[in-house]
């Protein structure tokens, strides 16, 4: 499944139907009288955060969404139907936002979230409505209100309880690949990690969600290398992974470089707890990895994790402390569904 983490959208709610202009007319009745009925409600725009979702890819191909109108009033007093309301389900995780990305209009960050987006119109009101002891046989009718419509985007944030970051070439792939059933590409060359990928991790009797995001370079912030929008979907986290490379450049230095970025980025990163992890120590010997990591240490970084993501070396360590910044129940924990066979699972569509 290809990954898409936004997408502009097209709303429109129904209107609503037009009352009817209707004469009751029977054999034996001579003043029969007005008896048309009122329009029926249009349907409304609800939007509903599903889990097993974590992309907006079928938004590509689905942009305008349009719920039905209401029907029309008939004779006999009969008010027409409502139309059903238009339910597009987003991935946990999605923002609403308006057109110019101003202002977030609605967050999901539960599953079975619902929220109804636009109303649909009232239906119009018949003649029978109208009828007054000086107003006998009406013709009057309201054609019923029409329904709202506007331009959204939607911005997916997935929901982690742990981020992933570093410079390119860190071993995230590696790393994510070790303590999860992710198969993450893994590469000797930079970026190999070009969407945020998700995987589950087990420790301890406990579960909870990784993300890891492609790599930062100096200067992300201004766009360089991928850019640093793939924040976005570590900013939900509770603590942060920070990896760093023992062979590559100076630990310190690729430290402070990746803490530039978050702090230009701004949304609290910079903020959140941050485990450093000194990565691919399997390539260095100890002497080495202890002096990178009292560098590290003067650097600003709390307390450092020698760690090899290849070889699993200090792995259950930096798991055992990242336990300590979890709830008593993750979302994973709280809300994991099983599935006794996935050729029994629907067919997934927005709507």
């Amino acid at each position: 499944m290809h990954f898409l983490d936004q997408a502009k959208i097209y709303l429109k709610s129904g209107g609503g139907g037009p009352g009817a202009v209707s004469f009751r007319r029977e054999k034996y009745i001579e003043y029969g009288g007005p008896d048309g009925g009122n329009g029926g409600k249009g349907g409304d725009i609800v939007f509903r955060a599903v889990q097993g979702l974590n992309t907006l890819i079928d938004f590509r191909y689905s942009q305008h969404f349009k719920a039905q109108r209401g029907k029309h009033g008939m004779g006999r007093d009969r008010t027409g139907a409502g139309a059903p309301d238009l339910v597009i389900e987003v991935p946990v995780g999605t923002q609403v936002l308006s057109e110019d990305k101003e202002e977030i209009l609605a967050d999901f960050t539960e599953v079975g979230q619902e929220v109804v987006f636009l109303e649909g119109g009232m239906g119009g009101r018949g003649n029978a409505s109208y009828k007054s002891s000086t107003n006998r046989a009406p013709r009057q009718h309201q054609p019923g209100v029409p329904g709202e419509e506007m331009w959204v985007w939607l911005r997916l944030k997935l929901l982690a309880d742990v981020g992933l970051l570093g410079l390119p070439n860190a071993g995230k792939s590696t790393f994510i690949n070790q303590v999860t059933n992710t198969k993450a590409k893994v590469g000797d060359y930079a970026f190999t990690t070009l969407v945020p990928k998700l995987g589950v991790v087990r420790h301890k009797g406990r579960e909870f969600v990784l993300a890891d995001i492609p790599g930062l370079i100096e200067g992300a912030a201004e766009g360089a290398g991928i850019g640093d929008r793939f924040l976005g979907h570590i900013e939900r986290c509770r603590v942060l992974i920070h990896l760093i490379d023992i062979a590559g450049e100076n630990p310190a230095d690729a430290y402070r470089t990746v803490n530039s970025e978050l702090e230009a980025y701004g949304a609290g990163l910079l903020d959140k707890p941050q485990l450093v992890a000194l990565n691919k120590l399997d390539l260095a010997d100890e002497e080495l990895g202890k002096a990178f990591a009292d560098e590290l240490l003067e650097a600003g970084a709390e307390k450092v994790f020698s760690i090899s993501g290849a070889t699993g070396s200090g792995i259950e360590e930096l798991l055992d402390a990242i336990l300590s910044y979890l709830p008593d129940r993750t979302s994973t924990e709280t809300h994991a569904e099983e599935v006794e066979d996935e050729d029994e699972a629907p067919d997934w569509s927005p709507i």
